[in-house]
């Protein structure tokens, strides 16, 4: 689809004209290959179809001007569908609409008045219109969001339509209880799938009536049907799924698991029903060993029957499983508090202790003249390493911190702007996103760590550097990180390149980018799971000196390595204690500011990725 034009009916009228100079010249390609174009921008201006009446009546109504193949052209798609429609075959005009709609589905190419005419379904087989609506669902979301449904408005009223002209038709009934459902008029959906049944009651039937029942908050009603669809056909585990996760939906986890429980007996493997298992036994306890599962599940089974988004549903808003966790502290209150004053005061802070260098230099970077005084430096002295390292990316004088690197190259810093991001899927999607660095150097992975870019010039970008830059820059450290998961992927794990830098930067100066290699090598733990022990006993270490530290000063980072544990495959139930206790202590000194809490919804909302 274009893009980048301020108004799609002034470009399609241009894409006429040339339409009609080219049929003007006798040249019907160019002429067909303009109306496609236009038809693009403008699917249902009448002045298009005029056009594109003119092309057909030169050309004897010849299909071949819009050719279909493996690479077909939407607009010539379209054009195709309303030829065969003028031709009398409405059903594979409707066939290739349909096609478009899953193409595009944003665009209103089923708006035209053939369509939608009342005598349309008497000429059709109600099987057909079914199944042409059986296929808009299946490339519909579900529900549909509200942007996206007036352009498949025409097609329920080509539902309506035919239910009037087929009233006894349960596959149609059906069908258009479906795409109703999909787009909001759950009454009505309601009403055809209880036709349907009360018509012939099959499976397909009282799933649709399930469906429809759940929608509209009807939940006996709903488990009822579901339960008869199971009484038709036993051996579709789709449907134990579907009741377990109705039930779900209503606290009745036991009742449940007890259903997918029935469906694993039936069929270890059926893919529903482990996505579904795992999905309920970690909302049950909140143990990520089931996550983990999962993502294995879905790792060695890539041929599942549909896509499932169960582990992406448990991950999302969680600390680390499915987004970095915003940091706090002193400074960047101060930080937050100046961004909202814009300048109208000169703010002063005392830190009754050092801060993370990253933070420090964030603060820094985006208030100049910030007035920071810091009243003591406690042991153990954060500026030094926690364990000796080759690998030290700040030097301190007095409270004031430096980068030891180079600024990293301009394609590096490009790269990681085009990436980094504070929301992902699941670990394993953040690891597979993150290959675009696998190409970078050493040098300027760890350089990113210590010069992260200026935002990128996105929406995302831009409530970053307004609200809060100190999220830009820790989204920076993490994908950087989890770039150094693709360096040298050659090595064997044990005597890595990858393994020995991040372990360096987890034991390095207290700081951000502690989390971030943390984080990278919890991610590298779920997708092998034959590095799984030795990263559990890296995040054990880290978080039982995080806790020794704790008892002689305040760690900043110590919640959110608390939280990296709790991601962590195979910990150990010591470890585990450790980072809940440890989280619950943090839980009580700090609390998210409200405008804080507000920009994260926005933007683990409106920019996630999908």
């Amino acid at each position: 689809m274009p893009e980048g034009t301020d108004d799609p009916a002034l470009s399609a009228e241009g894409e006429l004209a040339l339409a009609r100079l080219a049929l003007g010249d006798g040249d019907l390609q160019h002429a067909a290959a303009h109306v496609a174009a236009a038809l693009v921008q403008a699917p249902t201006l009448p002045e298009v179809h005029e056009t594109l009446a003119r092309v057909a009546a030169a050309s004897g109504g010849d299909l071949d001007l819009f050719p279909l193949g493996h690479h077909a052209f939407v607009g010539a798609v379209v054009a195709r569908a309303h030829l065969l429609a003028a031709a009398g075959r409405p059903a594979e005009g409707l066939d290739l609409l349909a096609a478009a709609t899953g193409y595009a589905p944003g665009a209103d190419w089923a708006g035209v008045p053939w369509v939608t005419a009342p005598e349309l379904p008497e000429r059709l087989e109600p099987e057909r219109i079914a199944r042409i609506l059986m296929q808009i669902c299946a490339a519909a979301p579900d529900p549909v969001p509200r942007r996206l449904r007036d352009p498949l408005r025409p097609y329920l009223t080509l539902a309506r339509n035919a239910v009037t002209a087929h009233p006894g038709h349960a596959l149609l009934l059906g069908a258009a209880s479906a795409l109703a459902r999909r787009i909001g008029e759950v009454a009505l959906a309601v009403t055809w799938a209880a036709r349907g049944v009360r018509a012939e009651p099959t499976k397909l039937g009282e799933v649709w009536l399930g469906y429809a029942y759940r929608s509209a908050g009807q939940t006996r009603d709903a488990l009822a049907a579901l339960g008869r669809a199971v009484e038709h056909d036993p051996d579709d585990l789709a449907v134990y799924a579907d009741i377990a996760g109705t039930l779900a939906d209503t606290g009745r986890l036991d009742e449940a698991l007890g259903w997918i429980d029935r469906a694993l007996a039936r069929d270890p493997t059926f893919d529903c029903a482990v996505h579904t298992a795992h999905r309920l036994r970690f909302q049950r306890d909140g143990d990520v060993a089931h996550l983990v599962a999962l993502a294995d599940f879905v790792r060695d089974h890539p041929d599942d029957s549909h896509e499932h988004a169960d582990l992406a549903e448990c991950c999302r808003s969680r600390p680390w499983l499915g987004q970095v966790t915003p940091a706090g502290g002193p400074m960047l209150d101060a930080l937050r508090q100046a961004l909202a004053a814009e300048g109208a005061a000169r703010l002063a802070v005392r830190l009754d202790a050092l801060e993370p260098p990253s933070a420090m230099r964030t603060v820094a970077a985006a208030v100049p003249g910030l007035d920071v005084e810091v009243a003591e430096v406690t042991d153990p002295d954060p500026r030094q390493p926690r364990r000796a390292t080759t690998c030290q990316l700040w030097r301190y004088d007095g409270a004031i911190a430096a980068p030891t690197l180079p600024v990293p190259s301009t394609e590096a810093a490009e790269r990681i702007r085009q990436l980094a991001h504070p929301a992902w899927p699941h670990p394993p999607a953040a690891y597979d996103a993150a290959v675009g660095l696998a190409t970078l150097e050493l040098t300027d992975l760890l350089g990113l760590l210590v010069h992260p870019p200026e935002t990128p010039p996105t929406a995302l970008g831009r409530v970053l550097a307004g609200q809060d830059p100190s999220l830009w820059v820790r989204c920076v450290q993490v994908w950087a990180c989890l770039g150094l998961l693709h360096h040298r992927t050659d090595e064997p794990w044990a005597e890595s390149t990858r393994r020995r830098v991040l372990l360096e930067l987890v034991w390095g100066v207290e700081d951000w980018i502690t989390e971030a290699a943390l984080f990278a090598l919890v991610t590298a733990a779920w997708v092998d799971p034959a590095v799984r022990p030795d990263v559990a006993r890296a995040v054990a270490e880290r978080l039982a000196d995080v806790a020794a530290v704790s008892r002689e000063r305040r760690v900043p980072i110590a919640a959110s390595v608390a939280h990296l544990a709790l991601a962590t495959p195979a910990l150990d139930e010591p470890t585990t204690a450790l980072a809940r206790e440890l989280i619950s202590g943090a839980a009580g000194e700090t609390r998210r500011p409200g405008a804080l809490r507000r920009l994260w919804r926005r933007l683990t909302g409106a920019f996630r990725r999908p």
